[in-house]
């Protein structure tokens, strides 16, 4: 089927580029669970800490510095004293905030989790 004339022309090398490279950032471990919590408001290290449970002080470190160098977040250093740091997402990762929810929305609806240590077996052997 051709496009019609009419139609708007889409590259699709330029948008599977683009897609490539949400996923590069997002697809980080950590980076979906950051910049959700961080949907709650202004937050510090601390806090950002325990709301993503699991991760390490290193790598929210570097996840967040990562973050804010694609100008998702924004880091700000009140001098105190105390020293105070706060992260808060920028207009470009507030916009991010739906289209999450909506893909963990269709993830929990359409994708199934690999099961853990499934055995190998065939029907007659699960009984």
């Amino acid at each position: 089927m051709t496009p019609k004339p009419d139609a708007p022309s889409i590259d699709l090398h330029t948008c599977d580029a683009a897609v490539s490279l949400a996923f590069s950032i997002l697809g980080k471990r950590w980076n979906g669970m950051i910049l959700s919590t961080l949907g709650s408001g202004v937050l510090s290290f601390a806090a950002l800490k325990r709301g993503v449970p699991g991760i390490s002080d290193a790598m929210l470190s570097d996840r967040l510095t990562g973050l804010a160098e694609v100008k998702l977040l924004t880091r700000s250093v009140d001098a105190g004293p105390p020293v105070a740091v706060t992260y808060a997402l920028t207009t470009q990762g507030e916009q991010l905030l739906p289209l999450l929810e909506q893909l963990g929305q269709w993830a929990a609806a359409n994708l199934e989790r690999p099961a853990e240590n499934e055995q190998d077996t065939t029907p007659a052997e699960k009984k």
